[in-house]
């Protein structure tokens, strides 16, 4: 059983960074908050509230953990850290269910329809962080590591295959003319700023999946490895790629296109939809 910082980390951590990532994610739960409650959006976009509130708990447990560590602490350290890019992703999810939902095209692949987006995307990203959860904690305990460390390299690999997915729908909605947003700036084909949104989407994704790759890694590295100890990679292709996401949807932020009544907007969609027809 480990006892030391030492024996849970296999490298003495460094004191600081883990106290300024836990300040600079709870600065961006409270300005995701404003900016939500300003501009009366979704409520489904304080999914990035959460978010940034586990990943400033999860350097909290990492800060906590140099000091006075514990199988405890570690544990919910790890699960703080390994699973908010999860809701990351799901949030992407809805985001373009909401794009296809609102733009009420009559599709016949199954595939770009509403509430297969959301329901297929939103099984896989459960299974994933499931698997991520189930294997991070394992790796706390001696016996379990090997174990963990493969349910985790499952649960990785599951959300990079989805993401794939993911991506190539976005694209196939990007060049859809039919699919459009109904909110926010208008783009040069007087259409939703569909582009704005999808862009966004696209970042983000990119940056979740460069992260994705880093801890897949890493686990494959196993447990001590050169990957896992090196502490630089940790803050370099999680922690900032994280930040750097939450970054973007902050400053192209997606509520002012999905705000919480759209009712009028969307019949009034629907009726130049339908006479373009």
């Amino acid at each position: 059983m480990p006892n030391t910082v030492v024996d849970y980390f296999t490298y003495t951590p460094v004191h600081g960074a883990p106290e300024a990532a836990a300040v600079l994610f709870a600065a961006v739960a409270v300005i995701s908050t404003i900016q939500i409650m300003k501009t009366d959006s979704a409520r489904w976009f304080y999914i990035l509230v959460g978010t940034a509130v586990a990943e400033s708990l999860g350097y909290i447990f990492r800060s906590v953990c140099i000091n006075h560590i514990s199988l405890g602490l570690f544990i919910c350290m790890n699960l703080c850290l390994l699973l908010p890019p999860n809701a990351l992703a799901l949030f992407n999810y809805k985001v373009l269910a909401e794009i296809a939902r609102q733009s009420n095209v009559s599709e016949s692949r199954f595939y770009l329809r509403p509430r297969f987006i959301v329901w297929f995307f939103f099984a896989s990203d459960v299974f994933s962080f499931l698997l991520q959860s189930t294997g991070a904690s394992m790796t706390a305990d001696d016996d379990m590591v090997a174990s963990g460390r493969w349910i985790c390299i499952g649960g990785l690999s599951i959300q990079l295959v989805f993401l794939t997915s993911f991506v190539v729908l976005v694209a196939l909605i990007m060049r859809d003319p039919r699919y459009a947003v109904l909110e926010g700036d208008k783009d040069g084909a007087g259409k939703g700023s569909k582009m704005h949104v999808l862009w966004t989407v696209h970042a983000t994704t990119a940056l979740i999946y460069i992260r994705s790759i880093y801890r897949l890694v890493e686990f494959i590295d196993g447990y001590g490895g050169d990957i896992y100890s090196a502490e630089w990679a940790f803050y370099v292709f999680d922690s900032i790629m994280i930040l750097l996401a939450f970054i973007v949807y902050i400053v192209v932020f997606l509520g002012r296109y999905f705000p919480r009544k759209q009712i009028g907007r969307l019949e009034s969609y629907e009726l130049d939809h339908t006479s373009d027809i």
